[in-house]
This record gives C-alpha cells, sequence and structure tokens, in this order.
C-alpha cells in the first residue's frame, strides 16, 4: 500500500520540479550549500535597533552596485573637448570635457538619469553616515574588544574606503566643484617635498588639471576600489558569523548563549523587508530633494572658483583642518620649500585616523583582560572609554565647522577673522571639555542606577508613618531591571609588579600610569550583600 502511494506521488511531481529538485541535489553534492545553510540558518541575531545600522550600511551598499551599474552605460569618463549641444539651453555651445557632457546627459536626456544620478548620491552619503554610526555604537559599547579586534580594523578600512569611494564619484563629472577639490587634492600631494610633484605627476598624467586624471579616478571608483570594499565587506561578514553577535545584558543572555531572532526564516524575512524600506526611503528622497546640480556650476576651469562652496560632509573635516592653520607656516630648507600649513594637517589627521583603528589594542594593554566579551556594555559603566569617544566626536566636528567657516561667517554676519579664531581655540578645548563632561555625566548616571537598585524609583506617593513621619513610598524593581542595571564587570588599575629579574620596567611605570588613569574615577557596582540589606 505505501509503495503504491510513493509511485502516485512521484507521478504528481511534474518534469519541472523533478529538474529543480534533480538541479539542487546536483549542487548540494558538489558544494554542500545545505550544510552551509544549515549553519547560517541557526545563527542568532539580537533584536535591538542598533543593530540594524549595519544592515543599512549593507542595504544602501547595494543600492549604489545597482545605480551605479545605470550609469556606467551613459557615463563617458574622457576629458577630450566637445562643444555642448544638450537639451540645457544655459550652457549650449559651451566648451567642456566629455565627461562632463555626459553627466549632462544623464541629467537632461536620458530617461530616468537624474533620478539615478541623485540615488546613486544619496546612498553613498547613507552608506558612509551608517557606517560611521555603526562604528560608534561598536566603539561606545566596547564591542571590539577580544575576539573583534580585526574585524574593527576591517570595519575601519571599509569606512576609509568609503570616503575614497565617494570622493573618486564625486570628481567624475568634470564640473566646477569638483574640479576645485581635485586641485585642493593635487595642492595637499605637492606640499611633500621632492615625491610631492612626482606624485603628483602619476595621479594626473600631467600639470594639474592633467589629461588622464576622470579616466583614472573611474576605473577606481568602479572597479579596483569596489572590489576591495566588497572583498573586505564579505571578511567582515564572515567574521561576524565566526565570533558571534555581541548583546546586551539581560535575563538568559551570557557569553555563550544569544537571545534573538534566527537568520532563517525569521531574521531573513525581517531584512528583506528592512531593505525594501531603506530601498525606498532613498528612492523617496531621491525623487524629492536635488543634491549635486552640476548644470548650476558649469565645467571646469582653473580660473574661476566657486564661493560658498563645501566638500561631502564626511570629507569635510580634511578641508576645516587646512583652514585652521595659521598663516606663515613655510620656509625654504636644503633647496625645497616646507609647506607645513598643509603637512601638519595631513600629519595630524593620519595620527588620528591611526589611533582610532588601533585603540582596541590601546584599552586591552591598559586593562590587561585577555577574555572574550560578548556582552555589550552600557556606555555609561565604561566612563573614561565614552569620554574618550566623546572627545574624538567633538574634535572630528570641530574640524568639521571649520570646513564652513566662510558660511558661517556670512550667514550670521560675523567675520571670517573671527571665526576661524574661535575654531582654533575650540580645536583645543572643545575635546578637553567634551572628555571631562562626558565623564563626570557617565559616573552621575551611575551612581542613580546604583540609587535605582537599591532602592528603586521614586513614586511621588508621600505616606504618614504612625509616628507621624512622612516618607516617599518608592516602586521596587523587576528582575530584569535590576539586571541590567548591575550586570557589569568592574575594573581595577593594574599594579606595579616586578618582573622576573625582579625589575621595574619604564613600560610597566607606563603601562600603570594609564590605567590608573583609566580607571581612577569609578563607582563600585551593587553587590548581593548591600541588595539583601536594602530589602530589609
Amino acid at each position: 500500500m505505501s509503495t503504491t502511494l510513493n509511485n502516485q506521488a512521484k507521478s504528481d511531481v511534474g518534469p519541472g520540479m523533478r529538474f529543480t529538485g534533480a538541479a539542487a541535489n546536483y549542487l548540494d553534492e558538489r558544494t554542500s550549500a545545505s550544510t552551509a545553510m544549515k549553519t547560517l540558518g541557526r545563527k542568532i541575531f539580537p533584536d535591538h535597533w542598533s543593530f540594524m545600522l549595519g544592515e543599512v550600511a549593507l542595504y544602501s551598499f547595494i543600492v549604489i552596485l545597482i545605480s551605479g551599474t545605470f550609469l556606467t552605460f551613459f557615463f563617458d569618463p574622457s576629458m577630450t573637448e566637445v562643444e555642448y549641444e544638450g537639451s540645457y539651453l544655459p550652457l549650449k555651445g559651451i566648451e567642456m570635457s566629455v565627461a562632463y557632457h555626459t553627466s549632462l546627459d544623464l541629467s537632461f536626456d536620458i530617461r530616468g538619469g537624474l533620478l539615478m544620478r541623485q540615488v546613486h548620491h544619496w546612498a553613498a552619503l547613507l552608506f558612509v553616515a551608517s557606517i560611521g554610526l555603526h562604528m560608534l555604537r561598536v566603539f561606545f559599547t566596547g564591542a571590539f574588544r577580544k575576539p573583534r579586534e580585526l574585524n574593527w580594523i576591517i570595519g575601519f578600512v571599509l569606512f576609509i574606503l568609503a570616503m575614497a569611494e565617494g570622493f573618486t564619484g564625486y570628481s567624475l563629472p568634470d564640473d566646477l566643484l569638483s574640479g576645485n577639490g581635485l586641485r585642493i587634492i593635487d595642492g595637499m600631494i605637492k606640499a611633500f617635498p621632492v615625491i610631492g610633484v612626482w606624485m603628483s605627476y602619476l595621479f594626473f598624467g600631467d600639470e594639474f588639471p592633467g589629461v588622464d586624471v576622470i579616466p583614472r579616478l573611474y576605473v577606481l571608483h568602479i572597479m579596483l576600489l569596489p572590489a576591495i570594499l566588497i572583498a573586505t565587506l564579505a571578511i567582515h561578514m564572515v567574521l561576524l558569523v565566526v565570533n558571534k553577535h555581541t548583546q546586551f545584558a539581560g535575563p538568559g543572555r551570557t557569553n555563550d548563549n544569544v537571545v534573538g531572532s534566527p537568520v532563517l526564516p525569521v531574521f531573513a524575512a525581517k531584512a528583506g523587508g528592512f531593505f525594501f524600506l531603506v530601498f525606498g526611503t532613498i528612492m523617496l528622497i531621491a525623487s524629492m530633494f536635488t543634491i549635486n546640480p552640476i548644470w548650476n556650476y558649469g565645467p571646469y576651469d582653473p580660473s574661476p572658483v566657486s564661493a560658498g562652496t563645501q566638500p561631502d560632509w564626511y570629507i569635510g573635516f580634511a578641508d576645516g583642518a587646512l583652514r585652521l592653520v595659521p598663516p606663515g607656516w613655510e620656509f625654504v630648507l636644503l633647496g625645497h620649500t616646507w609647506s607645513m600649513n598643509i603637512l601638519t594637517p595631513t600629519i595630524v589627521l593620519g595620527l588620528f585616523i591611526v589611533l582610532v583603528a588601533l585603540y582596541p589594542f590601546f584599552e586591552a594593554w591598559v586593562t590587561g583582560d585577555k577574555r572574550e566579551h560578548h556582552i555589550a556594555d552600557r556606555p555609561r559603566n565604561a566612563p573614561t572609554r565614552t569620554a574618550i569617544g566623546a572627545a574624538g566626536v567633538t574634535f572630528y566636528a570641530v574640524l568639521w565647522a571649520a570646513a564652513s567657516s566662510d558660511l558661517i561667517a556670512t550667514h550670521f554676519k560675523l567675520t571670517i577673522e573671527g571665526v576661524i579664531t574661535s575654531l582654533q581655540v575650540l580645536f583645543f578645548l572643545a575635546p578637553v571639555l567634551a572628555f571631562v563632561i562626558t565623564k563626570r555625566t557617565c559616573l552621575a548616571l551611575q551612581r542613580k542606577d546604583r540609587e535605582i537598585a537599591l532602592h528603586g524609583y521614586e513614586s511621588g506617593r508621600i505616606v504618614r508613618l504612625p509616628g507621624g513621619e512622612y516618607i516617599e513610598v518608592h516602586e521596587q524593581l523587576e528582575d530584569s531591571e535590576r539586571w541590567r542595571l548591575l550586570d557589569y564587570n568592574d575594573y581595577k588599575p593594574l599594579t606595579v609588579r616586578p618582573n622576573d629579574q625582579g625589575r621595574i620596567t619604564v613600560g610597566t611605570r607606563i603601562r600603570s600610569g594609564f590605567s590608573r588613569w583609566f580607571f581612577e574615577d569609578r563607582v563600585m557596582p551593587v553587590g548581593q550583600k548591600e541588595l539583601d540589606e536594602a530589602k530589609h
């Protein structure tokens, strides 16, 4: 009877289904795809909203690839001079490069071209912004600690690659605005003694503006940088699966147990819907808000400079650093002009980038912590780290504001000298103030958490005791809320210990000094003894 039913079931399956099943079996036997899907399908992702920032970066990058593919069908990166014969009348008959001509054609003469240009640009801005916010979330929650130090560096490389992609794409239309940006880069390259001029010739192909710079930027933008970025992103995702996902503290959440949704089918369904939300939002913004109207600037000409022009926000910090350098920082030495007004900001920004990339190793060295961490910290429970992050963000913000110093002066009717001087003072003072204020705030919040964990929330209800005393009734916490307030480790400064030869080295003293500075102000978490006393 069962044999008859099996034969009947096989006969009910059409040839298309049989072919699909055979093809799936063929591939699975040679690739073990089913095993990989089972492994990936069991991967658990936490449901906290902050973990979606990385998804936004991934989905906006997909939008960049889709819109960029459309643009490559019509864009020609040639710098050959032609006369404009398109439909935009104000530029009719103007000499321009083929690159600028095809960019105008995309904006006015190719159906959907302007929309795709703006989708590409807005998606690029969202890509860089979401990577930046994602890295801030990782930093402030301590998610970069062992075993994720390598993934932090890879994520930082992704951020640098995203900025490089944005700059190369921004320069491709060969309009006046992008040409001025390239001129700034040319000046920064030539500031390096001896090698600067040769590097400029290599990059531009000739004396600025060169004859090959747009084709070379085009190759970088659509081939080399995307290939590196995709490979780096793939490594980042693999390490994410291998190292497990971090999560915030709570009942049932430990280093070995992640609470959330499995990839298949729950998280995959959510991710698919979220992708279309991100895609739809980008399309809506691109259809309603104009960005980079290259037809207003005209073709690039080295003689005019547009007033009030700004670079994209993510690269503005470099422009701001150049504006904050005082005049007169040039001198001649060994037959070469040393432009310290350009070299100094370049070196400072390079050191800042290196320090951010290596911070996980610095914290591990200071704390002496070699354990694996899969539970994310609340920022207030790591006050020094949070204060360092706030100082870094403030440092970046001051440079960002300096890139708009001319606009600040004209909009608020201030002198440009006064704006620059104020920003020069803030460059040194603001990060220090941000560090102190943030650390004091974190410690105050920790003390407040102690009070709430021991005595509960203030209810605002006043009762009178039989003896005539008035007291306020406190509402006690649930176990899950108390867990969130108390589940963190208290670290102490490292003690100075002699080595195997009985000596205390200079490196040990330096490490101990940094450790004292890192942990000198801390609030001890509530212990079980204190909780028991508070209950009685």
